[in-house]
């Protein structure tokens, strides 16, 4: 008889929702307390206070743009942990690899599973919305579409960029902090950079630039998708009193753009998450980083926000006081950068190699290291990029 390659297996997909339950359960109670407040006050005002199509769509756009972002980034990383949670335990990831699913049929039956984790809390908030909606008169199809368009890209973004981080690495614990240092490391360099260099730059003044705020998503999105208003001015009777009063009368959503631009990006992470799956050692359960290429720039990367970091603290704590004038001394300054991205070099070190010794034959990275931060404070000091003179 032959056999048939399927990439999708029902019985791990009702498996996982069961054996979940508590997280997707929870959200959806959680959920349902905002629509059941919504209708609680509708009661409570009467029926005077019966809101239009148009304010029930903007409290619709509102959350989007508001809230969902973060609720999406929270929830998302709490999905791929579960979901993925069989990837980080030696004995689990060699149970799996041996059940007769491939793992093209291993990957698209757990992400479908963490989507419908995502999206299952949304679908019952949103119906309890849609029912009030109607029982109230102010049913609006296209908001609704449009809402439902949103969540559903933000939701596939999140959970494809929490999927990509969770191939990356092969422990639990690691995987919520690779996560959210993903999602904000531009603000965060932007932050960093822009408050060290301006110890040193004549006339460089800020402390946060913005240049790179597209790569942190949701930064982006709070800052840049808004809910546009138009409001009517319509007179009032009471008695013999006339007065004005300004009614809502249309309600748009700005910057949804940027949500299809993301879920795009979500498609190429999760494209690469496939990749890596196919190529992942069962061996690497535990490791802090599991894909071999990526663990210099792990241990780089960590020196250099140590060094960025930790070299300024070290800097308030034991120079500051001390320095000559409004800008950082060069000498004290380098110091307290290499002690921080040494510290830094080694601490990651330790991490990927899950051991203490990692002292011998660590010379050249150590050099490395040391020449950078060497190389930053005099770029930076003696103004190589005429920064100043701009």
């Amino acid at each position: 008889m032959q056999s048939r390659i399927s990439c999708f297996n029902p019985t791990l997909l009702r498996k996982n929702l069961t054996r979940f339950w508590p997280l997707w359960g929870l959200a959806s109670f959680v959920g349902v307390l905002f629509p059941l407040a919504l209708l609680l006050d509708f009661i409570r005002r009467g029926p005077r206070a019966v809101p239009s199509a148009a304010e029930f769509s903007n409290m619709y756009y509102s959350v989007v743009a508001g809230a969902l972002p973060v609720v999406s980034l929270g929830y998302a990383i709490l999905c791929a942990m579960v979901v993925w949670s069989y990837l980080y335990s030696a004995r689990s990831v060699s149970l799996m690899h041996t059940l007769p699913i491939r793992r093209e049929g291993l990957f698209a039956t757990n992400f479908l599973s963490g989507m419908a984790m995502m999206l299952l809390p949304y679908a019952v908030t949103g119906a309890l919305c849609v029912a009030i909606s109607l029982g109230y008169g102010c049913f609006d199809i296209g908001s609704l579409l449009t809402t439902i368009l949103v969540v559903i890209g933000e939701s596939f973004f999140y959970f494809a960029s929490a999927t990509f981080v969770a191939f990356i690495t092969g422990n639990i614990f690691a995987l919520p902090v690779l996560y959210f240092l993903l999602h904000f490391l531009a603000v965060l360099l932007d932050w960093l950079i822009s408050t060290f260099a301006q110890g040193f730059i004549f006339g460089f003044n800020s402390s946060y630039t913005g240049v790179a705020e597209r790569l942190s998503p949701t930064v982006a999105l709070m800052s840049r998708v808004g809910v546009d208003r138009t409001y009517s001015e319509i007179q009032r009777y009471e008695g013999t009193y006339t007065y004005q009063e300004s009614v809502l009368t249309a309600v748009h959503l700005d910057g949804i753009w940027m949500i299809g631009v993301y879920a795009l990006v979500g498609m190429v992470l999760l494209g690469l998450a496939y990749m890596m799956y196919r190529r992942r050692r069962s061996e690497s359960a535990g490791d802090v980083v599991a894909v071999g290429w990526l663990r210099p720039v792990f241990r780089y990367g960590v020196a250099a926000l140590s060094a960025l970091l930790g070299g300024q603290l070290l800097y308030e704590l034991f120079w500051y006081s001390f320095q000559s004038g409004s800008y950082y001394d060069l000498l004290p300054m380098t110091v307290c950068l290499v002690v921080a991205g040494v510290i830094g070099y080694y601490g990651a070190s330790m991490l990927l190699s899950k051991s203490l010794r990692v002292f011998r034959r660590s010379w050249i990275g150590l050099g490395a290291v040391v020449l950078g931060c060497v190389a930053v404070c005099c770029a930076l000091h003696f103004d190589v990029f005429g920064i100043a003179a701009r």
